[in-house]
């Protein structure tokens, strides 16, 4: 994407005030968006973006500048801007050299290779296919996006990676009404691949799948409240792991010591039944990559096993500070934004439980197939989740959907409480958002229970 000499110009500015590493990101991007609302094509864009970041590091305190030309003089004022934050010697560059990725993303039909008719048909396939699963079904809004990124990583100590990365993701919000009840179900797989995605996962079935949540909850009963088990389907449970102990989990939250979980390293903080990771290397999940955004190669980081908390998610100035390698969790939104300790795809890993058994087994409780919207606080573990689809548990069984429930809780002791853990796994993909940047991840579970938690509600 670059020359190297320039590059080697352009690090070399950045370290003319020392520091102890000085970073190039490079960045284009290729994307495509449609928007369908009832029926009718709101928006159809495409666009292309290209800029570039430099770093200078020493600790965790950095400079950072970037620019939306890549020509050299853009590229060295940047650089000399970075180099502002020190005040010391100059500083020496290492010859740069390739590093070969371990794991690689490819897109077998590349969306950029499909007209945008035929994109715009899968949109209104969305719309059809809502509309035909009930007459109760008043609006269908379907989203899709594609992107290519490709990226170049260069830095002082001599590393240089090169990565495309393919997104693509198709999106259903579907709303049915009864009688002046009104009712939202959404679903939106996404990966990192081609076109690919939608012989696995068609758009007609992402819609029959969002219009089957809005007018199951039709019938819905508001929710019970107070202390009772609490099933979460596959994929729910890594939604709320993700957020109530990802995010705690993240090296600079500790670092700030505002995490529930800093200094508790080797501690039992959550059931024996519980193994989660944090994984980039999974081919074509939604967030992976071959190489994170500081240039270093994806990880498999552990984050519990057997129950005890084994490690943080590191980016590299934190990884730094604490003597440690980075575990490749350095990642920014654009280059104009700093890379930060990110989640990749963070999962609870499956169990030996049977799903039908974990049911069977609960006398009263709520089950849970999709959660919306939540509230965390890192530093005590403390989180409010909000059900968009959610039944009752009687007997054993799954009976009346219920409304307006929400799971009330803190991290540790809910984890704790885990007593099942089903084998079938699957996963849900989705757009985190900290300190402004957003940046595509992936969660997953298997069916787990939770034997006691809080649930807010207003029914009986």
């Amino acid at each position: 994407m670059l020359d190297r000499e320039l590059v080697h110009k352009v690090l070399s500015a950045a370290r003319r005030r020392g520091g102890a590493f000085a970073e190039l990101f490079v960045e284009e991007r290729a994307s495509t968006s449609i928007r369908l609302d009832d029926g009718k094509i709101e928006e159809l864009t495409t666009g292309l973006d290209r800029g570039a970041g430099v770093r200078v590091g020493e600790g965790t305190t950095y400079g950072y500048a970037y620019s939306n030309r890549l020509d050299g003089d853009a590229l060295l004022r940047a650089a000399e801007a970075a180099a502002a934050a020190f005040k010391g010697a100059a500083a020496s560059v290492v010859d740069l050299r390739e590093v070969a990725p371990r794991v690689v993303h490819r897109a077998e039909r590349p969306a950029a290779d499909v007209a945008a008719s035929e994109k715009v048909a899968w949109l209104r396939e969305v719309d059809d296919a809502a509309r035909s699963f009930s007459p109760e079904v008043r609006q269908v809004v379907g989203s899709y996006g594609d992107s290519v990124q490709r990226v170049l990583i260069a830095a002082s100590d001599g590393r240089w990676v090169e990565e495309e990365r393919p997104r693509i993701r198709l999106y259903a919000t579907v709303v049915a009404s009864r009688d002046g009840n009104i009712q939202t179900g959404m679903h939106g797989p996404a990966g990192l691949g081609g076109v690919e995605l939608f012989d696995r996962k068609p758009p007609r079935q992402t819609a029959e799948i969002a219009a089957k949540r809005a007018v199951t909850m039709l019938d819905s009963v508001p929710a019970p409240a107070g202390e009772m088990a609490a099933v979460l389907a596959p994929g729910c449970g890594g939604v709320l792991f993700h957020e109530a102990v990802g995010h705690p989990l993240e090296a600079d939250i500790v670092d700030k010591e505002a995490s529930v979980y800093r200094g508790r390293l080797g501690e039992t903080l959550a059931s024996t039944l519980v193994n989660g990771v944090d994984d980039a290397t999974i081919v074509n999940a939604w967030g992976s990559f071959s190489f994170d955004d500081e240039g270093s190669s994806s990880e498999r980081t552990e984050l519990f096993r057997d129950g005890v908390l084994s490690g943080w998610m590191y980016d590299r100035l934190r990884a730094g500070k604490d003597g440690v390698p980075s575990s490749g969790n350095g990642r920014r939104q654009s280059y104009a934004s700093p890379p930060i300790p990110r989640m990749t795809n963070t999962y609870i890993l499956n169990g030996t439980s049977k799903p039908a058994d974990v049911i069977a087994s609960t006398e009263r409780g709520v089950y849970v197939t999709a959660l919306a919207g939540g509230q965390v606080n890192p530093a005590t573990g403390d989180f409010v989740f909000g059900c968009s689809e959610a039944f009752l548990i009687e007997g054993g069984r799954v009976t009346t959907p219920v409304r307006g429930a929400n799971l009330i809780g803190q991290a540790i002791p809910v984890m704790s409480a885990v007593d099942a853990v089903a084998d079938d796994f699957d996963t849900w993909e989705g757009v985190c958002g900290k300190d402004g940047q957003s940046v595509p991840v992936g969660s997953g579970s298997p069916t787990l229970r939770i034997s006691r938690i809080t649930v807010g509600g207003t029914g009986a």
